[in-house]
């Protein structure tokens, strides 16, 4: 898929979030990269041999104290090669972007994986 397809679908995923929470993105930056580089995958803790579809790097909203400011936007970046190699579909490739970005955004309110495990993301 190119890019600039790709892309569009993580534009809708971020579109298809509910006004409640897109209303709180503040300073954060969505991007698309085509894999994740060594250091991404070691700053996640991801074994060898495994891969990232999306990572979030950043403050989460509920560990940001009073003196939180002057700081870099938090950065969600979506890894189109992984999540092309793990779909079969482009209706695959559009749910699974979809699932990653309300993954990613879950981290930045504070939500972990554990928990998102539960309510089944």
């Amino acid at each position: 898929m190119l890019r600039p397809r790709f892309e569009r679908l993580v534009a809708e995923a971020l579109d298809s979030l509910p006004p409640e929470f897109a209303a709180r993105l503040e300073n954060v930056e969505v991007v698309v990269e085509r894999y994740p580089t060594r250091r991404q995958l070691a700053l996640a803790g991801v074994p060898r041999g495994q891969t990232l579809f999306g990572l979030y790097e950043g403050v989460p909203l509920t560990e940001r104290t009073a003196s939180y400011g002057l700081v870099l936007p938090d950065k969600i970046t979506i890894f189109q090669g992984p999540i092309e190699a793990y779909c079969r579909t482009d209706a695959e490739v559009r749910e699974q972007v979809r699932q990653t970005v309300i993954h990613e955004f879950a981290h930045h309110f504070g939500i972990d994986d554990a928990a998102l495990r539960e309510m089944g993301y």
